[in-house]
């Protein structure tokens, strides 16, 4: 069995991940929100985790392994897009669902096993906030419910933050009914034109950190394995996860190991709006990039360095997915991974690493190494490939021109139409190779059909 290392925000290193119950081994990763259109950076914790789960089912077993991810159906952003359409807000989250769930099985993410809503969950979210204040840990005020954090010692243990520095970088809400400007609202009042359900403190809904904590205990117990999700969520998301799960359940309760993906870039800079480099998943796939091409550069780049999108990276992606897809047309994968493309996995995710030895085995013809090793990274699957197919053109009359132009040439030591015919078949993004064997033309990751024309 491959040893499994993974870095644990909690500790600050990594560490050999050694499961709970290795027949039941568990993940929960934060999902979306559902208002819109999942963007780019959005996709990059699916694509992290999802490659974890194969990997988790690769060497525990997939009866083994239980992944789930939950939808925040339930949100101040959801009533605001609802108020501006004046559409449902089941309407809406339905389907932003479903949208979120296309869009990232383009990009070859297999469904997690659990797909939790929060809206099913209230009735766990109030018996947890109880539990709470029992305890000491919360308090009831003007309707709402708030966490102490003076109650929790270890609060700013995952952000390695002192509540000082987290009130000064913080946008806190101040309000007349908190005891301390930190204390996080578990539940708050709804009004007429809000989703509400009835609790012991009058008609309300819950705030937004409560709603994995119950979530969690209810599928997984008061202890699980592994808690992933974006960086952005470590402070103040999974830190107030931690605190109200482990004053409610124990010190030693709620999630063993902590990690998070860095965040993206396009071309180098920050994706804004107002920079014009803002971009859903679905404007990808729309504008012709492959699920597959946008899968692959993301596993490029190691899941905790930022990882900056690039056209270039793009194209190189295509041409070496190509490649890869000509190599294993027609073969059958290996029964396992190669050993080198797990332990590229095995250490912290080192995607990159196991890419590295794909092209290795690729080089050495080794295509069913290849085809077994790539679809552990959720590549060349073969629901996948019809990009690479649809760009499949003949081009014998052009490579017969070309050698006919090229045995002229021979002969005038006039190049002038082979330099012709090339440059127009290169603008069209075609690879042109000549040798003394003759010459070879193939489709480039740029190749435009329409530009063929009047080549010849």
């Amino acid at each position: 069995m491959a040893e499994i290392k993974l870095y644990n925000t909690a500790s600050r290193k990594k560490e050999v991940f050694t499961p709970l119950d290795a027949n039941d081994v568990r993940m929960y990763v934060c999902g979306p929100t559902v208002y819109d259109r999942a963007h780019i950076g959005n996709a990059r914790p699916v694509v992290v985790f999802d490659v974890l789960y194969r990997l988790l089912r690769h060497v525990y077993g997939a009866e083994h392994v239980t992944y789930a991810r939950n939808f925040t159906d339930v949100d101040d952003k959801i009533n605001a897009r609802a108020a501006q359409t004046g559409r449902s807000i089941r309407e809406i989250t339905d389907e932003t669902i479903g949208w979120y769930l296309d869009d990232m099985g383009a990009l070859g993410a297999m469904p997690p096993d659990l797909a939790p809503r929060a809206t099913e969950y209230i009735d766990q979210m109030i018996a947890m906030n109880s539990e709470l204040i029992a305890k000491g840990h919360a308090y009831e005020a003007e309707g709402h419910v708030l966490f102490a954090v003076d109650s929790y010692a270890e609060y700013g243990a995952l952000s390695g933050r002192s509540v000082d520095d987290m009130i000064a970088g913080a946008r806190v809400e101040v309000a007349p009914y908190k005891r301390n400007p930190m204390d996080f609202v578990l539940w708050k009042p709804s009004d007429g034109d809000t989703p509400g359900w009835d609790s012991p403190w009058g008609r309300g809904r819950p705030g937004w950190h409560i709603e994995c904590s119950a979530m969690a205990r209810e599928l997984f117990g008061r202890r699980f394995d592994i808690h992933g999700g974006g960086l952005d969520l470590a402070f103040p998301h999974h830190e107030n996860e931690i605190a109200q799960s482990k004053a409610c359940c124990g010190a030693d309760s709620f999630a063993q190991v902590w990690m998070h993906n860095e965040m993206l870039q396009v071309e180098g800079k920050k994706m804004s709006k107002s920079l014009g480099n803002f971009f859903c998943v679905r404007e990808l796939l729309d504008q012709g990039y492959p699920g597959e091409v946008i899968r692959f550069v993301y596993l490029g780049t190691h899941y905790r360095k930022p990882m900056d999108w690039t056209e270039k990276k793009a194209r190189e992606a295509e041409a070496t997915l190509r490649k890869w897809r000509a190599l294993s047309a027609g073969i059958e994968p290996a029964s396992r991974a190669a050993a080198t493309v797990v332990a590229g996995l095995a250490d912290d995710l080192n995607t990159a690493g196991a890419i590295a030895e794909l092209h290795k085995l690729a080089a050495s013809g080794d295509a069913a190494g290849l085809l077994a090793g790539a679809q552990l990274l959720g590549l060349l699957q073969p629901d996948m490939g019809d990009w690479a197919k649809a760009a499949k053109v003949d081009f014998s009359a052009y490579a017969d021109a070309l050698a006919v132009a090229r045995a002229a040439a021979m002969q005038s030591k006039d190049f002038a139409e082979v330099d012709r015919l090339k440059a127009a078949l290169m603008g069209a993004g075609v690879e042109v190779r000549m040798s003394k064997s003759g010459v070879d033309l193939s489709a480039g990751p740029e190749f435009d059909a329409a530009k063929l024309e009047g080549v010849t």
